[in-house]
């Protein structure tokens, strides 16, 4: 596995580590106890913009990466799971991190994060888990019957050949893209065309759509409820209070972990929706480096 460094158009120094053959892109700030930044579906190192540098000159040496399949990194016709994910973190941390990290991730990214921190304690040293996914997908009995067959119909026509692209095309277009997030951020402020790029560019790139579809159609993985058991290190749980994708009812596992008195600690922030790191990133920083002095 190789590291070289690509020239970036952006503040990051955005660097190249070869996967199984795949190009994985990433990138890393400051020096100090390492965190590892892990984004969600359809995001990038670059959703983490605004928390980067201000982690990093808090102190600690950040990581970020694009996940396959996302961002600018390779986007193969692989069947996609969080399973592969998280082998693909774990050997990420052996090659470049090299000692136990805090895991930093939102919504699958989160998810994600919950997987190695229970999974591999000895490359962990805690999580903060953003509005944390509660699969990679929707299991089927989460959803009423007339949704089941809406997201059937949907996951069928993104798969197919003649009609997929079509879709697909559809889905990403720029106005789309703005739509979805007024529904699921809730400072406007927040919804820039730099961030509504950061989500078109990585679309437009050969493989986006099969790797759409995979995901669509892949299995839900692990319920956090089946991980918690497993941790033993310290969790920062972050939680926007108006998120319509995964919402705060979810959170109650954890609020009850924190309530007896486990390594847990739980925080609602008001008027925020799926995404506080870029929502407000000036009170998650805070929330973050705050918990990080607390668990040295």
């Amino acid at each position: 596995m190789t590291a070289q460094q690509l020239v970036s158009a952006t503040s990051f120094e955005k660097l190249i580590w070869t996967w199984k053959g795949h190009k994985i892109q990433y990138t890393v700030q400051g020096t100090g106890r390492p965190l590892i930044l892990i984004h969600g579906f359809g995001a990038s190192i670059g959703h983490w913009r605004q928390n980067i540098p201000v982690l990093a000159a808090g102190g600690y040496r950040v990581f970020a990466l694009d996940l396959l399949g996302f961002g600018a990194s390779a986007k193969p016709a692989l069947d996609y799971t969080l399973e592969l994910w998280e082998e693909l973190l774990t050997d990420f941390s052996a090659d470049l991190v090299q000692e136990p990290a805090v895991f930093v991730g939102n919504s699958i990214g989160a998810l994600l994060s919950l997987m190695v921190v229970a999974n591999h304690p000895e490359i962990s040293a805690g999580g903060v888990l953003i509005n944390c996914a509660g699969g990679l997908n929707h299991r089927p009995d989460e959803l009423n019957f007339p949704l089941r067959v809406v997201m059937g119909t949907f996951t069928k026509l993104v798969r197919s050949p003649l009609i997929g692209p079509f879709v697909f095309n559809n889905i990403r277009q720029k106005h789309r893209i703005r739509n979805t997030l007024r529904q699921v951020y809730r400072n406007p402020e927040a919804i820039t065309d730099e961030l509504v790029e950061l989500l078109h560019a990585p679309s437009c790139e050969p493989g986006a759509q099969q790797v759409f579809a995979s995901i669509l159609t892949a299995p839900a993985g692990p319920q956090p409820s089946e991980l918690l058991p497993k941790v033993d290190r310290p969790l920062l749980v972050l939680w926007g209070a108006d998120d319509p994708w995964t919402p705060i009812a979810g959170s109650q596992i954890y609020q009850q972990l924190a309530a007896n008195g486990k390594p847990v600690k739980f925080v609602s922030i008001p008027n925020t929706g799926h995404c506080p790191h870029d929502e407000r990133p000036s009170e998650v920083n805070a929330l973050i480096l705050d918990w990080l002095l607390e668990v040295k």
